[in-house]
């Protein structure tokens, strides 16, 4: 905060929001590609640049001490447009994937995302420190392992599993989510305490 009480500049240009600005625009771009075309390797290439990419910004902002708070959230935006993107594509490629999907974006794209901002209730850098306001909710949500079940597990279940058991780990996964928002969203906000 500045002397006036207003918020200090927000910084936009630095090399992770570069790099998410770049694989947003590459996979979308590849995801609609896919989708005009009808290509399974352009959908296949526009996953691999959403989700090498949301490494690498997340690494590099890290690496380079460059972690900021509208950083974070232009991730969090970044994420759901490609995801948007290359769910389309794939629906469009494979319509028996569509239920799954479905069910995954209204979770991804309203429950996750909402869940995900909640970081800003504390002043925490982004969603990966949650685990300074309640460890269960980060453990569920944002340690590298819920982060991979929430998206490239849904994504792959729904083009290799039966429907019922795609739809069926989608509901799983909007139920943690809709689990870890209530219990979020009842959390006192401000200075961050270790909860188990």
């Amino acid at each position: 905060m500045t002397a006036l009480g207003l918020s200090p500049p927000v910084t936009l240009v630095n090399v992770p929001n570069a790099i998410t600005a770049v694989r947003t625009a590459i996979s979308v771009a590849l995801a609609v590609a896919a989708l005009t075309h009808r290509s399974v390797h352009l959908l296949v290439a526009a996953y691999l640049v959403y989700w090498i990419g949301d490494i690498l910004d997340g690494a590099a902002a890290r690496a380079l001490g460059q972690e900021t708070r509208t950083g974070a959230v232009f991730d969090i935006v970044a994420d759901r447009a490609s995801t948007s993107a290359c769910a389309a594509a794939l629906v469009v490629l494979r319509p028996d994937t569509a239920l799954p999907v479905a069910v995954f974006l209204v979770q991804f794209m309203v429950i996750d995302q909402l869940l995900s901002l909640m970081f800003l209730r504390w002043p925490l850098l982004s969603p990966n420190y949650f685990a300074s306001v309640d460890r269960r909710i980060y453990l569920w949500n944002w340690s590298p392992p819920a982060k991979a079940l929430n998206t490239a597990a849904v994504v792959l279940l729904a083009i290799v599993a039966p429907t019922a058991v795609a739809v069926t780990f989608a509901l799983a996964v909007a139920a943690v989510k809709v689990v870890s928002l209530v219990c979020a969203a009842k959390l006192p906000a401000g200075l961050p305490h270790i909860r188990p």
